[in-house]
């Protein structure tokens, strides 16, 4: 292989609380073993992404120049994220692309030309070396905007649903809902038969929640929303929630719903009813402090769910599975739809990070670093 060279984007914490954000050269060695070098070619902008490229910086005040941006970090933040001080940091949780280059290994071998999906870090870039054994070929007529999203949304779905069985939960709550994310859990629960209670925030929402089918399609904006949560609730018997909001008042009003629908015809009880409630907090769209107010007995937990830490948590056997299902339905289930496409070139320019930065719910962008 010549060598190759390409850009990438850091993200770089300094000590006086300034947040360095630019596009960078890199050389890329030669591959050996289970590596391949991947020359991507899309790469969606994540939730996570941002959280790790920007933060809560002020992006508004930020200084913009060419391929450079500079912010500045609050306080409170910048403590927090002490251990990152002085670290130039690659983005990107995942992308997908094609192998140009391959080390010596016949797993490495058998991926040159192919088009794969991976979910390695760094993908914010012109060209990633990753592990062969770690990576999704794509279907011979996927393509590689169509695998960009095959990692993080489709497993967080997944996810959602083999933690409810799991912990023994038969329906589930997910805020939100109009996401590429809540749109794919959709599909997967109409497929498998699993009730869902779909909350979601203006009647536009609503509307296209309804056109895919859905039954219990609730908008947290109309006044008859805490009616409508508790009758929803009935019909499904959720007790197992996923909220991507985090700040605010959502989380409680759903354990209280929950709440409601347990007690009705029990006997009374100053601790409340015996039913187990549960709410997953994955998402920070509020970065506010998430308020509970304790109408909901004792029964109740609420917890942080992260990706990583539950793939972690399979066999080998489950994973395999639920990576198998992604790539088998890839274009349907698991499709992904983009508001907007960004060369890396524009990717740090003030009008693109506003966009994609506001983090609206449905409108999901793509990177393409080779475009």
């Amino acid at each position: 292989m010549s060598e190759l060279r390409g850009r990438k984007i850091l993200t770089t914490l300094q000590e006086d609380g300034q947040l360095v954000v630019e596009l960078a050269e890199e050389k890329l060695p030669q591959p050996t073993g289970h590596e391949v070098v991947v020359r991507v070619d899309a790469a969606p902008i994540n939730p996570s992404d941002l959280g790790l490229l920007f933060g809560p910086a002020d992006m508004n005040t930020a200084d913009y120049g060419e391929g450079r941006i500079v912010a500045t970090m609050p306080d409170g933040a910048r403590r927090a994220m002490a251990a990152r001080v002085g670290q130039a940091m690659p983005v990107g949780n995942e992308g997908a692309g094609t192998v140009v280059a391959a080390g010596e290994a016949p797993e490495a071998q058998a991926l040159l030309g192919k088009t794969v999906a991976c979910v390695a870090g760094g993908m914010f870039a012109q060209y990633r070396t990753v592990d062969a054994r770690s990576v999704i070929v794509l279907p011979d007529d996927a393509t590689a905007e169509q695998g960009a999203s095959a990692f993080v949304n489709p497993l967080t779905a997944l996810g959602f649903v083999e933690t409810m069985k799991r912990d023994g939960h038969s329906a589930i709550v997910h805020t939100a809902a109009a996401s590429n994310l809540g749109q794919m859990l959709l599909r997967i629960t109409q497929a498998d038969g699993i009730p869902l209670v779909n909350i979601v925030r203006s009647p536009a929402q609503v509307a296209l929640l309804k056109d895919m089918g859905a039954e219990h399609v609730l908008d947290s904006s109309s006044d008859d929303f805490r009616n409508d949560l508790v009758v929803a609730l009935k019909a499904t018997g959720a007790t197992l929630a996923f909220d991507a909001i985090g700040g605010g008042k959502m989380v409680g009003q759903i354990l209280h719903a929950m709440e409601q629908v347990a007690s009705e015809g029990q006997d009374y009880s100053r601790y409340g009813s015996s039913s187990r409630k549960q709410a997953y907090i994955y998402g920070a769209l509020d970065t506010g402090p998430t308020i509970l107010n304790r109408s909901f007995g004792f029964s109740w937990s609420v917890g942080g769910w992260l990706l990583f830490p539950f793939l972690q948590s399979l066999d080998a056997k489950t994973l395999e599975g639920l990576r198998a299902r992604v790539r088998d339905n890839l274009t349907t289930t698991f499709a992904s739809h983009y508001q907007a496409r960004i060369s890396l070139d524009d990717a740090l320019k003030r009008d693109a990070v506003m966009a994609y930065n506001a983090r609206r719910t449905g409108e999901k962008y793509l990177l393409l670093p080779n475009g």
